[in-house]
């Protein structure tokens, strides 16, 4: 199985390819992760994984400068069908739009927009930085699978994406008002949280994405 890990100049791109190769060594068979700017590897690989961190629109920019990445990436997900993971600001990229210093065009994959964090009370600090517990919505629990809820994973975001359709949510975490951990769409999958910086929850995460068939 070949991972590609999109290097589009923003992500924490070795600790997550270590993340992956950690995972991939209790994984059925040979598992070769690959960090890579190259479209033709993405488009060639059997599982794709964005990360971001930073602000939306430079994701966006920077995404959009790799010559034909988001070309493969479109070939990738919505013709070929093959399972795409999103990390942090590459899970925020898949909203319709980001209105992080203004408002800026995303890859519109799962409907909804990245707006500011809000909790609403002022012991909640902004960014919503460190561990919090899952509430886990997924049913039944494949990408979530082994992992109970209360489960605690790793955080370091002011903004959030807001999905239009509630059944796209597969676990929030609570901070004043529920924020959204993890969305889904057929073959698609994003994280707010850093699975490669969660420990045991975030490793077990991985391996279930390694088996996941959409």
């Amino acid at each position: 199985m070949r991972i590609a890990i999109v290097d589009y100049g923003s992500g924490n791109l070795r600790s997550a390819a270590k993340a992956f190769e950690r995972a991939g060594v209790a994984h059925d068979g040979a598992v070769e992760v690959l960090v890579t700017s190259k479209a033709d590897v993405v488009a060639g690989a059997d599982r794709v994984v964005l990360p971001g961190v930073g602000a939306f629109a430079d994701c966006r920019t920077g995404l959009g400068a790799v010559d034909g990445m988001v070309e493969a990436l479109q070939e990738f997900v919505h013709q070929s069908g093959r399972p795409f993971l999103g990390i942090c600001v590459g899970m925020q990229l898949l909203a319709d739009r980001g209105l992080e210093h203004g408002e800026h065009t995303g890859l519109g994959w799962i409907g909804g927009e990245v707006r500011a964090i809000t909790p609403g009370d002022r012991r909640m600090k902004v960014p919503h930085m460190g561990w919090n517990a899952l509430r886990i919505k997924e049913t039944p629990p494949t990408l979530f699978a082994g992992i109970n809820v209360g489960a605690h994973v790793y955080f370091v975001h002011s903004f959030g994406f807001v999905p239009t359709e509630q059944s796209c949510i597969l676990a929030e975490v609570d901070y004043g008002p529920p924020i959204v951990a993890a969305i889904g769409k057929n073959n698609i999958a994003g994280t707010q949280f850093h699975p490669e910086k969660s420990q045991a929850i975030g490793l077990r995460f991985i391996a279930n994405f390694l088996s996941w068939s959409p």
